[in-house]
């Protein structure tokens, strides 16, 4: 008989600790249990310190969860599986999420810090009225240059990139949208265009750039530009300022035929369990000082216009990464090419990349 209970005690512990560590995978894994919040975003686009004051403020336990990519996300978010409380997507992903309908809309009436928002982030194409979205970051892409490394010569323009003189001195983002954007431009049309015959004109225009390019990178690119690795990289904008507060001797342009102006808001997936949590939590990162100290972490352009009033003057009046109206009306949004056209677009970066090798 004592054998037996001994067996069924220790069954029983067995049993509870499968249970916790069930319960513990399952929460890092992103389902919510109890008063937890999960939040899918890019990497290293928050600043921590905010997670632990929302915790503590609100009572809400974060689970917070990175992607690199929004193919990555949107590939995780309509598979499954896992639920998320928020999401960070980008322009062309969120309108594909509503098209898709897997976001809830956003009930306005519980995020009263909305009014901080600058309008000209409001209603745009992607999410007309933002009844599903709202704004986060925003920024450009363009050329980060050291100008010590290129005998003076700076480019202003996405065809400077191709002058012979910056062999093997540029480092790209490693983005299907991004590099055949640039080449696009570059060639004057569309970083939208789907004309079969100007893809492959900028596919060819790219194996011309070979040359001049060491490498195609990921994050690493902002290490190798600060240590002087290249005299170029093609980057985001928030990437660009944290790269140049590493060296002075760099420098940010957004070229002179036009780029990118992109836009990260916050949507709550279709699949949230906790709705309540996801409305407090964007209504406390649109707080002023909330939103002033992640623009401060993070490096980006922030839409929340009474937080750029609370960043110091050098940061809000450099039109490098705060470019005025008549500058980004210039600009294009990505758009939502649909599944078929963005795969081509990944299939002609993809070939160009092998080229490169």
């Amino acid at each position: 008989m004592k054998k037996l209970i001994q067996l069924f005690v220790t069954i029983f512990l067995i049993s509870g600790v499968i249970l916790f560590a069930l319960n513990r995978l399952n929460a890092t894994q992103g389902y919510s249990g109890g008063n937890v919040l999960n939040i899918y975003n890019w990497g290293d686009y928050i600043d921590p310190d905010l997670i632990d004051q929302f915790e503590e403020e609100s009572g809400i336990k974060v689970v917070y969860q990175t992607f690199d990519s929004n193919e990555a996300m949107l590939t995780k978010i309509e598979q499954g599986g896992t639920t998320y409380d928020i999401a960070v997507p980008s322009d062309y992903a969120i309108a594909k999420m509503i098209e898709e309908d897997l976001v809830i809309p956003i009930d306005k009436s519980k995020i009263p810090n909305l009014k901080h928002i600058d309008d000209r982030f409001l209603d745009l194409p992607f999410d007309p009225g933002n009844q599903y979205s709202i704004p986060y970051f925003w920024g450009t892409v363009g050329i980060v240059y050291n100008q010590k490394l290129l005998d003076g010569k700076e480019p202003t323009s996405w065809e400077d990139l191709w002058d012979p003189a910056f062999k093997n001195q540029i480092l790209l983002a490693d983005g299907a949208r991004e590099v055949m954007g640039m080449s696009l431009n570059s060639l004057g049309y569309s970083l939208n265009e789907t004309d079969e015959d100007k893809l492959q004109e900028a596919k060819a225009n790219l194996m011309d750039l070979t040359p001049n390019v060491k490498a195609i990178v990921g994050d690493e690119i902002k290490l190798l530009l600060a240590n002087e690795e290249a005299g170029i990289g093609v980057v985001w904008s928030g990437d660009a300022n944290e790269i140049m507060s590493e060296n002075e001797d760099l420098n940010y342009v957004i070229p002179s035929e036009g780029s990118n102006v992109w836009f990260d808001n916050v949507v709550i997936p279709k699949t949230a369990e906790n709705v309540e949590g996801a409305h407090a939590f964007i209504n406390f990162m649109l707080r002023p000082d909330i939103a002033a100290k992640n623009t401060d972490y993070v490096g980006y352009s922030t839409p929340n216009k009474d937080a750029l009033k609370l960043l110091d003057a050098e940061v809000r009046e450099d039109e490098r990464f705060y470019p005025d109206k008549a500058v980004t009306d210039t600009l294009e949004v990505y758009k939502n090419l649909g599944k078929k056209m963005l795969a081509h677009y990944n299939e002609l970066f993809l070939e160009f990349k092998m080229h490169k090798k």
